[in-house]
């Protein structure tokens, strides 16, 4: 296997002699050149691009044996000639485009409608408000900006603009943001969602350019948490980071950086370990966190026991998490633990689908969690929060004094296992009193308890790799499997291979070969073996 390098890209014609990183568009497609040069047999100059949606490659930049280039995603590349892709236009060209060329074909249009004399009422005031110099407000979005244009020309042309969307764009760096950014002296709000930015070489250097800057997205940038923290010194006011989407595996703590954060949007990244979230704890000014669809299943506050509030997130009052595994009351439990939470949504979960009543799941979650005020963005008012807790005080009575419990509290003694499922209920029986007998309800098992599947993994050609076993929910879709097996085997998810053997067909292996599919849908029981190669 050979490698070549990119050559030089002066000896063609209209290809930047800085190709090699930047980011171009060819089709509507947006990727970045990672090489610049021949390919035999074929003549003249090929750009190698790695396209950020790997549907629109063909390889890995592998060509006859050859690599010309490397990407993330094994069809992530191919080959192009630079006759056919863009590297972009300038802030202030697509600022003229979008804003002084649209204001001016829609007056010419309205002109058109009618030969007689037209009287533009409106348009003086919209086109005043049009201005590039009076804009507080700006999207340039998907209009291809590489970089800043002319120095200093943005701050004579746009100097007002405190909200500015760059999203889909073709920025390569964080000095070319910063290029436009620093000529923007009220600039408070930014969107850099769906670009792919290299590291700067030092970070803290470029804080000038953003000094302001008080809302931040990256959503869908690729980004891992090493590289968010390594960028945090360029943004020393920063309270709301939107990071939706990106390739963030596990956390770290964040030392001297981010500090001020109070939102953090953390949605569809495969985090799956509950134990790194805590080492966001410590940021002390964290309101709201969004860990949506994360593969999160447990979450641990292990500083304090039942009942208490843990010195964690000490200013979190909004936690949001939808869409995750979550399949044991005892992690609601834990919430309860967070001194300042006022609002949890908790959508879509093994634990909430596995209730056959969904006010019931409502109940529960209100009387196990003391101070929440909404409960999935739905208000609870006080006379519900009473309703919710006097009826968990009767669901579990029976079981309360099984354990231990008495209506004499001198005597009360409830076990240790029933205070660690039931960390709320004594406070409870001292705010309402004991239910009377007649008023106790027969529990039933959950149903939940029944989807549990106890899964062994095995690495059938990695002998040094012990097995591990798992509970996970059958509804747990085989995408977020591959997401905590990521985690557990430290290996990339997307070059999984998975199979599973069971008792009843022995000798078999079947193949798990479809992400969106649930565990269920392949008929995996309690006790299968799912083995794990990769590649």
């Amino acid at each position: 296997m050979r490698v070549i390098n990119s050559e030089s890209s002066t000896m063609t014609e209209g290809i930047p002699s800085d190709a090699v990183g930047r980011r171009v568009v060819c089709d509507g497609e947006r990727g970045t050149v990672r090489y610049v040069g021949t390919v035999p047999p074929t003549a003249g100059v090929w750009l190698g691009v790695e396209w950020d949606n790997p549907e629109r490659g063909k390889h890995d930049g592998n060509h006859e044996g050859v690599y010309y280039f490397t990407c993330r995603h094994p069809t992530g590349g191919s080959f192009v000639r630079p006759k056919k892709v863009s590297f972009g236009v300038d802030f202030l060209t697509a600022m003229k485009q979008r804003y002084e060329l649209e204001l001016k074909q829609a007056i010419a249009e309205e002109i058109k409608i009618s030969i007689k004399t037209v009287q533009l009422v409106g348009f003086e005031a919209l086109s005043e408000k049009q201005r590039l110099e009076n804009l507080t407000e700006a999207s340039v979005a998907n209009c291809d900006i590489c970089g800043p244009g002319p120095e200093n020309e943005i701050k004579q042309t746009t100097p007002n603009i405190c909200t500015l969307n760059l999203s889909s764009n073709l920025l390569s760096t964080w000095e070319d943001v910063a290029r436009i950014t620093h000529q923007l002296e009220k600039l408070h709000e930014l969107d850099l969602s769906h670009n792919r930015l290299r590291l700067p070489a030092e970070p803290a250097s470029l804080s000038p350019s953003f000094r302001g800057l008080k809302v931040l997205a990256l959503n869908n940038c690729a980004l891992t948490w090493m590289e968010v923290l390594e960028f945090a010194p360029m943004w020393p006011q920063l309270k709301e980071l939107y990071l939706y989407d990106n390739a963030i595996t596990e956390l770290h703590s964040p030392v001297d950086v981010l500090q001020s954060l109070t939102l953090l949007d953390l949605t569809s990244n495969p985090l799956t370990d509950g134990s790194d979230v805590l080492k966001l704890a410590e940021l002390p000014r964290l309101e709201e966190l969004r860990l949506s669809n994360t593969g999160l299943s447990s979450l641990q506050f292990n500083d304090v026991g039942p009942g208490g509030k843990t010195t964690m997130f000490p200013a979190l009052r909004s936690l949001v998490l939808d869409d995750n595994n979550i399949a044991e009351w005892s992690v609601v439990n834990e919430l309860d633990k967070l001194a300042r939470l006022q609002q949890l949504s908790i959508n879509r979960n093994p634990l909430m689908s596995g209730e056959r009543n969904r006010e019931t799941a409502r109940q529960l979650l209100i009387a196990r969690v003391a101070q929440l005020e909404f409960v999935n963005k739905i208000q609870v008012p006080p006379d519900e929060r009473k309703g919710a807790e006097l009826d968990y005080c009767k669901m579990f009575g029976e079981k309360w004094l099984e354990s231990g419990g008495s209506r004499d509290q001198a005597v009360s003694r409830p076990s240790e296992e029933f205070t660690a499922q039931h960390p709320r209920y004594q406070s409870l029986i001292q705010k309402y009193g004991a239910p009377e007998e007649g008023e106790m309800k027969k529990q039933k098992p959950f149903a939940l308890k029944n989807q549990l599947l106890t899964i062994t993994f095995v690495c059938p050609d990695a002998s040094d790799r012990k097995p591990i076993e798992k509970k996970l929910p059958d509804s747990m879709i085989v995408q977020k499997m591959k997401g905590l097996l990521f985690r557990l085997l430290k290996i990339p998810g997307s070059d999984l291979k998975l199979t599973y053997t069971s008792s009843k067909m022995e000798g078999k292996e079947i193949e798990i070969d479809n992400d969106l599919k649930p565990l269920q849908f392949y008929s995996i029981e309690d006790g299968d073996k799912v083995l794990v190669r990769w590649t």
